[in-house]
């Protein structure tokens, strides 16, 4: 009836809200559960109206599965979720849900480090819906990260721009937005992923403008994980310059593992451990150390550590 499907609704609305204080850890039972109670519905008779709902509401309790799965290294488990999202999106013709569940997929095999994949995903579904709100997101964590990682710098310029143009076409918030939300990226969220594909590419000044331009909208945001993430790629750009900023660079490197505290995601794991082997060449230097000993402690942690067993 029309009230279990609002409760289920309201469940997907409230993980999503409550996202980037609680982690995928503590919301991930719930979602499941979510899941499970979508599946054994399905299993009845609707309504062709209820029925659609159904699907649609299944599909994204999928989806947030998937993206959890991401933050937690699981990359196996997050392609299975992103596929069966996809499919049933598929199968009511939800183009929202289908693109959100394609950009969760991208950003899964960004993260396995299957690059080309990961913007050959992203490509495939920009190509299907090239004005839609959600290719602001495929364009620019999708294609312009996986893009960087292969040196692509033209291409990167391309995804970047046609994603702040669809920004502006769409009047998306100017803020950061949710990383799991199903609504289209806020401006601040896409130029932060524009800062993590010029970090790739090593352009160093490009890195240090843009995370000037968004440093106010990240800092007063409610996302540890984004300005933890920030820090992570300016940290790292001040090791690229020609003149590395050393001291700098490892204090914020140290700043990003603090905010993360005890709720590690697999991107923090992976830019902080990328920060510390960065920074090898200068490991006598104080700064360095201090960081390398707040780097082991921090990945001791069990969810760190299994994040390093699945890179590994």
């Amino acid at each position: 009836d029309d009230a279990t499907l609002a409760f289920l609704d309201s469940s997907l609305e409230g993980i999503t809200s409550r996202y980037e204080q609680d982690g995928p850890y503590v919301l991930r039972p719930q979602a499941r559960q979510v899941r499970q109670l979508a599946h054994t519905l399905l299993d009845g008779r609707q309504p062709p109206r209820a029925r659609r709902e159904l699907f649609r509401l299944a599909a994204r309790a999928s989806g947030l599965l998937g993206y959890m799965a991401v933050n937690t290294g699981d990359f196996a488990l997050s392609e299975a979720y992103c596929t069966e999202a996809r499919d049933l999106s598929r199968e009511i013709g939800d183009l929202d849900t289908d693109l959100w569940a394609c950009g969760t997929l991208s950003f899964s095999l960004y993260y396995a480090g299957r690059y080309d994949e990961a913007d050959a995903c992203a490509a495939a579904a920009v190509e299907r819906a090239p004005r839609h709100a959600q290719s602001i997101r495929l364009l620019a964590n999708g294609r312009a990260r996986a893009l960087g990682k292969t040196g692509d710098r033209r291409a990167v310029e391309q995804a970047i721009g046609q994603a702040l143009r669809l920004s502006d076409l769409h009047e998306v918030p100017v803020g950061l937005t949710s990383c799991i939300s199903f609504e289209p990226y806020g401006r601040a969220r896409t130029l932060a992923n524009a800062v993590t594909s010029h970090v790739a590419l090593r352009n160093t000044a490009q890195v240090l403008r843009d995370a000037e331009h968004i440093d106010d909208l990240v800092e007063h945001s409610a996302s540890s994980w984004s300005r933890s993430l920030v820090r992570l790629d300016v940290a790292t750009a001040l090791l690229q310059q020609r003149t590395p900023d050393i001291d700098h660079a490892m204090a914020l490197g140290r700043e990003a593992l603090r905010l993360c505290g005890d709720t590690p995601i697999s991107s923090v794991y992976q830019r902080s451990r990328d920060l510390h082997e960065q920074a090898g060449p200068w490991r006598d230097h104080p700064a360095v150390r201090d960081y390398g000993d707040e780097f082991r402690t921090w990945s001791s942690q069990p969810a760190a550590l299994a994040m390093a067993s699945s890179a590994s």
